[in-house]
């Protein structure tokens, strides 16, 4: 068994594995979980190959992933001859990291909000492969959208890159990218956001999230065929919101598979069946924008008609009923991996 620790990390130096002396030898690679790049993945998916060079008598070899549907998968499978496994680990992440918040009394309840603005959407690392919230952004600034919550760095704190820089790639198909942020009043920061930059393990931004309508979810993944979801989808969910989902085509529709329910009968979401990745991202920056010019009255009426699936979406992740299928998702794969590796 292969897999890289600690979690997040996928060089060769935080690829480890478990081996045996037994004469037919199988293999099997948990990459659950980041999203497959192979532009950046490459060495470390050949560093596995390597290390089973010597042994003659490899039967199966496969490759877990928690991206589904992928067309990145299934050319990796094609290069090393891997069978793929899948399971959905960040459903799991997030039942661990956000445990307990139902129990505490951060999260406003619902029926004591009061909407003023129109969403909240937290844009930390807009550089490398997340260079499509930059895009996001882009369309907010243009629409000129004035009462929401969003944040927006100057240097993007992963990558050290301006997003000056960043917005520079698309002059070609909005030549207007460079004027739009250069007008923009960025750094844009929530308080506390530069003294605790990493959220992913825990809920934050309370305040903010109490007196927004919906909270706009950048993924990790937007581009391609496929579905890879994170942590962040769940934010929302577990602070009782309703969201807009800024991710691969389908995103939405892979998340009801699961059980939960989204907003499609209160605004437009068929940006998730467009599988062009700068039209998606325009639809959901006209739809914030119609959101945006809402006023407050009608912000409380549309939160107030959410409640429904709010709710729902919230039992449903902290009740037990994500988990138990997320249970019999687990042991599929497990059963599958036994036959197929004959154990």
């Amino acid at each position: 068994m292969f897999f890289c620790d600690p979690p997040g990390r996928t060089d060769i130096d935080s690829l480890f594995n478990f081996g045996h002396n037994n004469v037919e030898h199988n293999y099997i690679l948990f990459h659950d979980q980041e999203p497959i790049h192979l532009d950046i993945h490459q060495p470390m998916f050949d560093a596995v190959v390597d290390r089973n060079r010597d042994i003659h008598n490899v039967v199966q070899a496969g490759i877990v992933t928690s991206e589904y549907n992928s067309e990145f998968v299934e050319q990796v499978c094609s290069q090393f001859n891997w069978q793929h496994y899948y399971y959905f680990y960040h459903g799991w992440a997030a039942l661990d990291w956000y445990r307990g918040y139902n129990q505490t009394w951060l999260v406003l309840p619902p029926e004591q909000r009061t909407i003023t603005r129109s969403f909240i959407s937290p844009n930390r690392i807009v550089g490398g492969k997340r260079d499509h919230r930059v895009l996001l952004l882009y369309h907010l600034f243009r629409n000129q959208v004035k009462n929401a919550w969003i944040s927006c760095p100057r240097v993007c704190p992963a990558e050290n890159i301006t997003i000056d820089d960043i917005a520079a790639k698309f002059n070609a198909r909005y030549p207007d990218i460079s004027t739009v942020f250069e007008q923009a009043p960025i750094p844009m920061n929530f308080p506390g956001e530069t003294d605790h930059p990493m959220h992913s393990c825990w809920l934050s931004l309370f305040d903010e999230c109490a007196e927004s309508l919906a909270y706009v979810v950048t993924e990790t993944v937007f581009q391609g065929r496929r579905q890879h979801l994170t942590e962040k989808t769940f934010k929302p969910i577990c602070l009782q919101m309703p969201f807009v989902l800024a991710s691969a085509a389908g995103s939405l529709e892979y998340l009801r598979s699961y059980g939960f329910r989204t907003f499609g009968d209160l605004w437009d979401e068929s940006y998730d069946a467009e599988t062009d990745d700068f039209v998606r991202l325009e639809k959901i920056g006209l739809l914030l924008k119609d959101l945006d010019n809402l006023s407050k009255r009608e912000l409380n009426q549309l939160y107030r008609a959410a409640m429904p699936a709010v709710e729902h979406n919230y039992k449903h992740f902290y009740g037990g009923t994500f988990e138990a299928i997320l249970w019999n998702e687990l042991q599929r794969m497990l059963t599958q991996i036994k036959n197929d590796f004959r154990i």
